[in-house]
């Protein structure tokens, strides 16, 4: 578990801290876990390719971690009352990251199928548009160019 610990919903967290499979186990603890007949999960990871055809090489994430907290978890929160939905989480990572390494997970928990693929949808769509996370892309061209910028989540869609 590399020493994270479940103790919130949602969050940014460094790389290496989060383990998946305990994040799962956490979801299971939930005490209204009685009432899911579904989970599913959502795994963002590094593509080797960005939108504009260029080789990604790596990237950076950084967060204003307090403000990011602080929206991961309104947006959990938010989702968690819909009807049918027994839990929501939603953690970022930060640092440095190699192409087809994972970047976030968000995972939903509920009564039914036809409930929570709607709010996990919505969960990835939220989180990308109102958390200030922030990447740094490191690119090589099709010509071979290599360079490097800033972008926030919500610029970078796809």
């Amino acid at each position: 578990m590399c020493g994270w610990a479940m103790q919130a919903n949602a969050g940014v967290h460094e790389k290496g801290t989060v383990d998946f499979q305990e994040l799962l186990a956490s979801l299971r603890r939930n005490p209204d876990f009685s009432k899911a007949g579904a989970i599913v999960t959502f795994i963002g990871v590094v593509r080797g390719d960005n939108l504009k055809n260029e080789r990604v090489q790596k990237l950076e994430l950084e967060a204003y971690e307090e403000k990011a907290n602080e929206t991961l978890k309104n947006i959990c929160n938010d989702l968690k009352k819909k009807q049918g939905i027994v839990d929501v989480q939603i953690h970022h990572l930060l640092g440095k990251f190699s192409v087809g390494e994972d970047l976030v997970y968000v995972v939903v928990a509920g009564a039914h199928r036809k409930d929570v693929f709607a709010v996990l949808e919505e969960a990835v769509e939220r989180y990308k548009k109102e958390a200030p996370i922030f990447k740094k892309e490191h690119v090589r061209s099709d010509k071979g160019e290599t360079r490097a910028y800033w972008i926030k989540e919500s610029e970078g869609k796809a």
